[in-house]
């Protein structure tokens, strides 16, 4: 069975409105035979990463860059992940007050550098999320899980 590991980091209401889309995109009803594996930035391994076919990341932006939590996952599995995943999907999510440049080419960035490849359009949301946005990441996790079916 193939694995879609969702690591984010969700500090505030609004992040976490936007994982929980994410969440409902990936187990919707009409995804069969991918497990969804749910990952706190803080908490997640290389471990977690190497037995996932696919990601989806979501942060906050945070200072015009992407949460701390994110960049300590990335240090964390860059080298041990770096050959191993190379050319997977994944896809993002960004939440900033009001400008979220920095983490957008942050996480730009490291994925490139991984090798990763983006098989969805990022979604980027500053303020509170309307219903436009939630439909946006409900698909971003439908999207990177129905890539996985076999």
């Amino acid at each position: 069975m193939a694995t879609l590991l969702i690591v984010h980091h969700t500090p505030s209401p609004h992040c976490q409105a936007l994982f929980e889309a994410v969440v409902a995109g990936a187990t919707a009803p009409e995804i069969e035979g991918v497990r969804v594996e749910r990952r706190a930035a803080l908490a997640a391994t290389a471990s977690d990463v190497l037995a996932a076919d696919a990601f989806v990341l979501g942060t906050p932006a945070n200072l015009g860059y992407m949460s701390g939590a994110l960049k300590h996952f990335f240090d964390q599995i860059y080298y041990p992940c770096l050959d191993a995943t190379r050319g997977r999907s994944f896809g993002y999510y960004v939440h900033g007050g009001n400008d979220v440049t920095g983490a957008v080419r942050a996480v730009e960035t490291v994925t490139t550098g991984l090798g990763w490849r983006r098989a969805a359009e990022q979604v980027t949301v500053t303020g509170e999320p309307g219903r436009s946005d939630l439909e946006a990441c409900w698909e971003l996790g439908a999207t990177l899980a129905a890539g996985l079916m076999d």
